[in-house]
């Protein structure tokens, strides 16, 4: 027999003579090679990209991704930007009376100047700080007081709830603003006095709905189960408790952001807050009422307000939205 012999063109028979090539199926060409797919990292990084901004906004809260939930988020945290870095971009010395008196709103002062040439711009800018800042203030203040005494009251009940309880309703009897402004009236008129004012009228609020969660939770399986375990009031609320009110409290802290400036605002307009020459949005706004023929000493301060107000109400929608999404549907 013959030995048979390999050739790179093809396969041989015995005796060294190539074999003629497998016909294939008539009107087809043998199949080309099939290659894996090229790597484009460009491509892939557009791609990731994507991706992540994607799952980024899928995760913000639903009445966020709507237009009006966005534009409310923008102006939010430029008011928010502004309230840090105001005094910083502000294009003149909000005191500095330097410019021409009641020049209306043109290319020397965007906004116009009061009628002691200091420029309106840069009053609102410097304001920012004054008026959210102690409206944040205001907030964090009144959800850690009413937080705790509607925790204390919830948990521990008897005496202890209705101590507080009847306190609570004796406060909130009062009309807010009226008792806000007899409580800045006897302290003093300035800004502390203004934020201490509004805190004794904001606090029962939070004091009421924390003690209706607190009321619901203390009787669940979990919190009893601590209880068996040895858990100390002070443990039971921190470990079991608080986890679950945090949430609709921070919902109600976020719709009140607008609520204490336009507050503490009303009190610098009546002139129980801030003084001159602070500029306080308030207080410009009271200013403006002596000249209301120059319209834009007071229009724009008011615009200011009028922002930030409607921009955190829609914040804390959402936040409502993201945290009760059946509330949000209904």
């Amino acid at each position: 027999m013959a030995p048979s012999t390999r050739s790179e063109d093809g396969p041989l028979t015995a005796g060294g003579d190539q074999a003629a090539p497998r016909p294939g199926r008539a009107g087809h060409q043998s199949a080309p090679s099939r290659q894996g797919p090229q790597n484009h990292p460009n491509r892939a990084d557009g791609i990731g990209k994507r991706s992540l901004t994607g799952r980024l906004w899928r995760r913000l809260p639903k009445g966020i991704r709507t237009p009006v939930g966005l534009i409310a988020a923008v102006v939010a945290l430029a008011w928010i930007a502004m309230c840090l870095f105001g005094a910083q971009v502000a294009p003149h010395d909000p005191l500095a009376q330097e410019l021409p008196r009641f020049t209306p709103p043109g290319s020397t002062a965007w906004l116009g100047t009061d009628e002691l040439g200091r420029d309106v711009l840069s009053r609102i800018l410097s304001g920012a700080r004054v008026t959210i800042g102690l409206a944040l203030a205001l907030v964090v203040m009144s959800m850690v007081v009413g937080s705790l005494l509607g925790l204390v009251a919830g948990y521990f009940g008897r005496w202890v709830d209705e101590t507080v309880m009847r306190f609570t309703d004796l406060v909130m009897a009062f009309p807010t603003v009226i008792l806000a402004m007899v409580t800045a009236a006897a302290l003093g008129a300035s800004l502390f006095n203004a934020v201490l004012a509004a805190l004794v009228v904001s606090w029962p609020q939070y004091a009421r709905v924390v003690r209706s969660m607190v009321l619901s939770l203390r009787t669940s399986e979990f919190v009893a189960s601590g209880r068996l375990l040895g858990f100390s009031p002070a443990r039971s609320i921190r470990l079991d408790i608080l986890p679950n009110v945090s949430g609709p409290t921070l919902v109600l802290a976020s719709l009140d952001i607008g609520t204490a400036a336009l507050l503490l605002s009303g009190l610098s307009f009546l002139g129980l807050g801030a003084k001159p020459p602070t500029p306080e949005w308030g207080s410009m706004v009271s200013s403006a009422v002596q000249h209301f023929d120059k319209w834009w000493l007071g229009v724009f301060p008011g615009l200011a307000i009028l922002t930030v107000v409607i921009s955190f109400n829609f914040l804390g929608d959402a936040l409502r939205d993201a945290f009760d999404p059946e509330a949000g549907e209904a």
